[in-house]
């Protein structure tokens, strides 16, 4: 491990408070339920276990913990034998590997059960006022939360959801603790000291990862609320994901290549897609069906004048071996025919001040843009309504069984959370939960009606989602190089905060030009980059487009838009993809049944190789193969780290290379560097 351990000034433990403090307290503790806990000047502090090697630790000021808040932990803890000691002025709670230290004032330290390595520790904000937890009114019971820890020399931290900075190691950075389109707020942080921390609240906020400190705020909540747990991260993986929910198993189908553009626009475009694939005897395995394929927006059902067969649609596609995923958006125009009811039935998100209008949008049907609402994924009621809706709609008639979930952040215009009223409480206290309760109305409903797959395609996720068959990419976003580059860490970070299937619009978003010879290149070494990810789909808006609406559509983006030199090219991974399926639903397996990432960054299998911590530019699909990404334009040799430890193959040319070094290889336009591990066996090359 890359481990730091230094002890600072008081945490000695003594029953004695120092006179430094402002009205010094000396708490008293107490076990109840297995758990420890600490009371003084009106907060509670409560530390149990919760699960193998962790705890689950919540703080409150004016009364006893609050159970049943909007958490991402699962509402029981794994079963886990654990100790608690009151001794000496201080509390301890040991499980497993972890030991957490509580003094006499209500500071707490974490430490490492064998040998006593401090991990993290509470610091506090300024000796005389404020300490480690501040509690800043804002009405009704409600705080403005912060939780304070210490910084340490040479911390590597990771994790924190889908980011578009670029940074793998996160320290030094600030994070909106919010959804955005492109930017996924998953609050879970792996530290290379050998601790994973989730700060276990839906709450807007933020997280400071200064050099003085790691502070956590939420801006209004009710309660603090984290878990954190010792370890390596592979086994803070398996234990994150036991407490917050493993994903299923990822079907056959899912793991093969996805086309898409927005948009099609008509039943027959899209099957003459899928129908030119399997003339040319190229793979494809899932084709969708995008946005305004609906009557309105809220409708929730195919519109008759583009679609007019949905059922002889799936008929033809099921005899092409093609999965159609179909496009479902959270919000409801006030022309739907589901508008009234679910405004009378409170199945909206509500506003503090205005109207029940989020956001505004095109609709089919009028000239103008309308103000949409969003149904409330944090009401049950609302989603099985939401469920009934896509089960009438297009489960039980044309059997339509996996879905894409877009702009479920929501998407709101302006993004005032603090004007929103959720089921589940105010928005500022609730609302980063929004798409992983969107992702839940699928996985229930789909269960409910007796089907065994689910895998939904969002935009956004919270701790959990993985939980609810949840696949996430990376949004909205652009079409170059730097933009290509940004996603190895925006993947690996992601991955590192539990959510396993995930993945890119395969030449970005915005734009991109397919007679272009410069966006041709990117577009290759970014297919080459999506053959390795997690799920591979190709989706774009490309030029020439046309204005938002009803009627858009973006120019061709299927493997033989990109003109006679790019695409062999991009048949040849596709053709790599089919191959390597039986591999990737082997890592898909370690997911489902261990909770390790898919996409894994070298540290995950190297920890003790020091250099492994800093490698931002490559990664590992599953344990066996080191995919090093083109990542710059006319490179045509790359240069990848291979980590201690382990002996590596180059896949294409067979030449073995030492670990821990830097080796620097051919990467003509046509290659993806790629790199077998010890004894694995991959067929990479045809």
């Amino acid at each position: 491990m890359n481990q730091h351990v230094e002890n600072r000034p008081g945490q000695s433990g003594s029953g004695s408070a120092s006179l430094a403090q402002s009205s010094p307290t000396v708490g008293t503790f107490r076990e109840r339920d297995g758990a420890l806990e600490w009371s003084g000047r009106q907060e509670t502090v409560r530390v149990e276990p919760w699960g193998p090697d962790a705890v689950r630790v919540r703080a409150r000021l004016g009364g006893p913990v609050l159970e049943g808040l909007p958490a991402a932990v699962l509402d029981e803890a794994p079963p886990t034998e654990a100790t608690v000691k009151i001794e000496g002025g201080r509390g301890l709670l040991t499980v497993g590997a972890l030991t957490v230290e509580v003094d006499a004032e209500g500071l707490i330290r974490f430490v490492r059960t064998d040998g006593g390595a401090e991990l993290l520790a509470e610091e506090r904000a300024h000796f005389w006022w404020p300490g480690p937890r501040l509690y800043t009114p804002v009405g009704n019971g409600y705080h403005r939360l912060e939780q304070r820890f210490a910084a340490y020399e040479g911390e590597k931290l990771y994790g924190l959801g889908q980011h578009q900075h670029g940074l793998l190691d996160q320290k030094g950075a600030v994070l909106d603790l919010v959804q955005r389109n492109a930017e996924v707020t998953i609050p879970v942080l792996t530290s290379s000291r050998g601790y994973t921390l989730l700060w276990n609240s839906p709450a807007i906020g933020r997280v400071e990862l200064a050099g003085n400190g790691t502070r956590w705020v939420a801006d209004s909540a009710r309660q603090i609320d984290y878990w954190i747990t010792a370890g390596d991260p592979a086994d803070a993986q398996r234990r994150y994901s036991a407490v917050t929910g493993r994903t299923p198993m990822l079907p056959e189908w899912a793991a093969g290549f996805w086309q898409c553009k927005l948009r099609y626009r008509t039943q027959d475009e899209l099957l003459g897609v899928a129908r030119e694939y399997r003339r040319r005897g190229l793979p494809l395995d899932v084709i969708v069906c995008d946005f305004f394929h609906w009557t309105h927006l809220g409708d929730w059902k195919f519109d008759p004048a583009e679609w007019p067969d949905p059922a002889g649609m799936q008929r033809e596609l099921a005899e092409l071996g093609v999965k159609l995923v179909v496009s479902v958006w959270p919000s409801v125009s006030p022309l739907s025919e589901n508008h009234r009811l679910m405004e009378q039935r409170g199945w909206f998100v509500g506003t503090q001040y205005g109207p029940m209008a989020h956001a505004d949008w095109p609709d089919k049907e009028v000239a103008s843009t309308v103000q949409v609402a969003f149904y409330d994924a944090t009401n049950p009621e609302a989603r099985e309504f939401l469920w009934s809706r896509i089960r009438d709609n297009y489960l039980e008639p044309y059997g339509i069984t996996s879905f894409w979930l877009d702009a479920c952040e929501p998407e709101l215009k302006p993004g005032f959370q603090e004007n929103l009223r959720y089921w589940a409480g105010p928005g500022l206290e609730v609302g980063n939960m929004y798409p992983r309760e969107n992702s839940r109305a699928f996985h229930e409903g789909m269960l409910a009606a007796g089907e065994s797959e689910v895998v939904t395609l969002n935009r956004s996720a919270w701790a959990g989602s993985q939980r609810y068959g949840a696949a996430l990419w990376s949004g909205d976003i652009g079409t170059d190089f730097a933009t290509l580059r940004r996603q190895i860490a925006a993947g690996l970070n992601t991955s590192l905060s539990g959510i396993p299937w995930w993945n890119t619009d395969i030449g970005g978003f915005h734009g991109g030009d397919p007679d272009d010879p410069a966006y041709r290149e990117v577009m290759i070494r970014w297919f080459q980059f999506g053959a390795l990810s997690p799920l591979m789909r190709l989706h774009g808006f490309r030029d020439p487009g046309t204005p938002l609406g009803p009627e858009m559509t973006g120019g061709p983006n299927e493997v033989w838009s990109y003109g006679e030199q790019a695409r062999p090219i991009l048949e040849k991974y596709l053709h790599l993809r089919e191959r390597l399926k039986p591999y990737v639903l082997d890592v898909m397996r370690e997911a489902h049944e261990e909770g390790l990432p898919v996409m894994r960054p070298l540290f995950l299998e190297f920890p003790d190789d020091q250099a492994a911590w800093s490698v931002d530019d490559a990664y590992l699909f599953g344990r066996d193969l080191l995919v090093a990404p083109v990542l710059t334009a006319g490179a045509t040799v790359r240069t990848a780290y291979l980590p201690a430890g382990a002996r590596w193959t180059d896949a294409w040319t067979g030449e073995e290379y030492r670990g821990g070094a830097a080796v620097t290889v051919d990467a003509p336009l046509d290659r993806i560097p790629l790199f077998l591990r010890d004894d694995a066996r991959l067929p990479v090359a045809e």
